[in-house]
């Protein structure tokens, strides 16, 4: 009997379940089990975090948002802080207890479904301590360099231009311009496709630098030409030329202070409020778009992955991540997977869509 372990680490994005339920029913299908691991790596660490995935255990869970087997950000099994007796926060690497559990187990080869922290971490496993590996792209930035796409991004672009539809009819009742701030980290795939599909009037990203001078001329512009309002989308890691990403502060595991990206929204606001004399308000969008069932093209892609991946583990080939190019479903290694980061290109043909029906960048 053949044994596979999924785990789905990282942020959650809409799509996990689906992919979780095209595994279990893949192997099912070919005689296989399949077991989960709660929250990351825990269950190859504690048995009791270890759970058998049957047919019956996935029925009805593709259109569910979030994940069944929990998911972390802060489980990195070659540097996991620990408090020791004396309360003081010790890095340990206990990935060589994770390979004699996976090892003793019997477990054929671990599905690691994840953005590109988690899929590194699996890059590790394969490479440095020989887990046959093989790697399903989630992420809702869309930011993965190997794959045309990820799942849980449409769910989270239809999330924000659900969010921009409704913000238009309250901007124009009171002429205000309203700057909504949503994810991406340092790539504006969110902030590019909702703000076009949104009808925004100025659209902010990380890949490129703006000059606030010209985020309110754009404003200005729009009441010489009698629209007294404006919706200004910013992407979380978007940045005015000269100046340096804001970040805020949070808390991290085991009470560590942690940076987090976030608050250009409100300081864009602030400036076109004081620079226009406009009534501007800011909204962070912020983990909503994480969350809520799947859209039908995240649904499809998310089972295509899945069953993709048992596919390649049916043949043997290990350390290498499922990825979506030209519409079909083909293998690259984990290493070229998590090489880099996808951008946005200053000649994607969205981006050059933008600008000539009217939308600012800021440049």
């Amino acid at each position: 009997m053949k044994k596979l372990i999924i785990s789905t680490g990282g942020g959650d994005a809409p799509g996990l379940n689906a992919v979780i339920y095209a595994v279990v029913m893949s192997a099912h299908n070919k005689g296989w089990e399949v077991y989960g691991s709660r929250c990351g790596y825990k269950g190859l660490l504690d048995p009791e975090e270890l759970t058998r995935l049957t047919p019956e255990k996935v029925a009805d869970i593709t259109s569910l948002g979030g994940t069944i087997l929990g998911s972390t950000n802060k489980g990195n099994p070659f540097g996991m802080p620990v408090e020791n007796l004396a309360g003081e926060i010790q890095i340990l690497d206990i990935s060589d207890k994770i390979m004699r559990n996976f090892t003793r187990m019997g477990f054929l080869c671990h599905i690691a479904v994840g953005g590109d922290g988690s899929l590194d971490i699996a890059r590790r496993f394969y490479e440095e301590k020989g887990m046959p590996v093989i790697g399903v792209p989630k992420t809702i930035d869309n930011d993965l360099y190997a794959t045309q796409l990820t799942f849980g991004f449409d769910t989270a672009v239809s999330t924000a231009t659900d969010a921009l539809d409704k913000l238009h009819s309250t901007a124009k009742s009171h002429d205000r311009v309203m700057v909504v701030e949503v994810m991406g980290r340092e790539s504006g795939w969110i902030a590019l496709n909702s703000g076009i599909s949104g009808g925004a009037d100025v659209i902010l990203i990380p890949e490129i630098p703006f000059d606030i001078d010209k985020v309110c001329e754009k404003i200005n512009d729009n009441d010489l030409h009698g629209k007294h309002y404006a919706i200004v989308v910013v992407a979380e890691g978007a940045k005015a030329m000269g100046s340096q990403v804001i970040h805020k502060e949070g808390q991290g595991e085991l009470g560590r202070e942690e940076v987090l990206l976030g608050g250009i929204g409100e300081w864009v606001a602030k400036e076109i409020r004081e620079r226009t004399e406009k009534d501007t308000r800011s909204l962070v969008l912020g983990h909503i778009q994480r969350g809520g069932s799947p859209t039908t093209f995240d649904r499809l892609l998310a089972l295509r992955f899945g069953a993709a991946a048992v596919r390649m583990a049916g043949a043997g080939l290990f350390g290498h991540m499922v990825s979506l190019k030209a519409g079909d479903m083909e293998e690259v290694t984990l290493e070229e997977a998590t090489k880099k980061r996808k951008m946005v290109d200053t000649n994607d043909d969205k981006l050059l869509t933008a600008r000539e029906i009217g939308i600012c960048f800021g440049d």
